[in-house]
């Protein structure tokens, strides 16, 4: 008697320990994609797979329709702005994510890209690779330590900033609407109601939300405005957060101190970008939430998640980004990454 083998469509791109625990199941058959290959391809692929882990590959509605047998989709990690979620719910289809994976590796990037700009780390290095020794206490670094950072987003991410920046002994502010006041006092920090009241009072701000149609543009020129001179912005979650023409107008005017920035709008951003022209701007592409370490962790909790349901188990909450399909509630709250 055969068995008929489970197929999974896995990333070329996706770390090795994933492909072991798929390769390592008789009754599957792991098959390698790439997330550029041209859409007729990918969707010839989709035809007879029963499960599918994406990295930045879009899957729409028609690629899901073009799958009659899939299963499970799984997301190497957290956000799914390119998911069609409703059309996987109406399918029957769960979407999982690797929920902490990659969290501490993104809370660790906000802080490379806050010391980053409080150092002057770029300049630093250019100061003493350029032979301008005698220079070096024109731009004076400045400190962590007493200083304010608002934490847009009190979720995976959010949680560790904060803990993070309490242990270099700042003031940690949060908002987030969707996160009751004591569970942010529990943690050590304070909870700001009005957004536009508290930025005047922040050194540092870090977003943590997803980019919604209420949270684009979120930083458009009116709110960078209200914050103050020597502020600087973090944006580690999406691009389409922050008005870049605003943000770059902000800098170059002198109206704000710096910025980190690792996500843009469109990604991949366009070589001239005037921000990239700044050196109070620090850029990184797209890579906050990847390390060697995180990319392993989420290979192995993507290529567990599909397998879970492949295998007719019900996966862990925690994982779900359509809940209501495993019958575990769908109070999954918005606005955090």
């Amino acid at each position: 008697m055969t068995t008929t083998r489970k197929k999974l469509l896995l990333p070329n791109t996706m770390a090795r320990p994933g492909w072991d625990l798929a390769n390592s199941r008789k009754d599957v058959e792991a098959i390698a994609f790439s997330p550029t290959m041209p859409t007729p391809e990918f969707r010839a692929l989709l035809r007879d797979v029963d499960g599918i882990a994406l990295t930045s590959t879009p899957f729409r509605a028609a690629d899901i329709e073009a799958a009659p047998r899939l299963r499970a989709v799984g997301r190497i990690g957290v956000g799914y702005d390119a998911v069609d979620v409703p059309a996987l719910t109406g399918r029957g289809i769960p979407l999982m994510t690797c929920d902490t994976d990659n969290s501490p590796t993104v809370a660790e990037c906000v802080m490379f890209m806050m010391l980053t700009l409080c150092k002057r780390g770029p300049g630093k290095d250019a100061l003493v690779r350029q032979g301008r020794w005698s220079t070096r206490y024109d731009e004076l670094p400045t400190e962590l330590l007493g200083k304010t950072v608002l934490i847009i987003g009190f979720g995976r991410i959010g949680t560790r900033v904060a803990k993070r920046c309490l242990a270099m002994e700042m003031k940690v502010e949060v908002y987030d609407p969707y996160v009751p006041a004591q569970a942010v006092r529990a943690a050590g920090c304070e909870p700001v109601a009005d957004l536009d009241a508290a930025l005047p009072g922040a050194d540092y701000v870090t977003l943590h939300c997803p980019r919604t149609p209420e949270t684009v543009n979120l930083f458009d020129a009116a709110r960078l405005a209200r914050m103050k001179l020597q502020a600087r912005l973090v944006n580690t979650a999406r691009g389409g957060l922050v008005d870049e023409a605003a943000l770059y107008a902000a800098l170059e005017a002198g109206k704000l101190a710096g910025a980190g920035i690792d996500v843009f709008s469109p990604e991949p951003p366009l070589t001239d970008n005037p921000l990239f022209t700044l050196s109070n701007v620090v850029v990184s592409p797209h890579m906050a939430g990847n390390t060697r370490e995180s990319l392993d962790r989420k290979s192995l909790t993507v290529t567990r998640n599909l397998l879970c349901v492949l295998d007719g188990d019900t996966p862990k909450r925690e994982y779900v980004v359509n809940p209501e399909f495993v019958g575990l509630g769908s109070d999954k709250l918005p606005g955090k990454l």
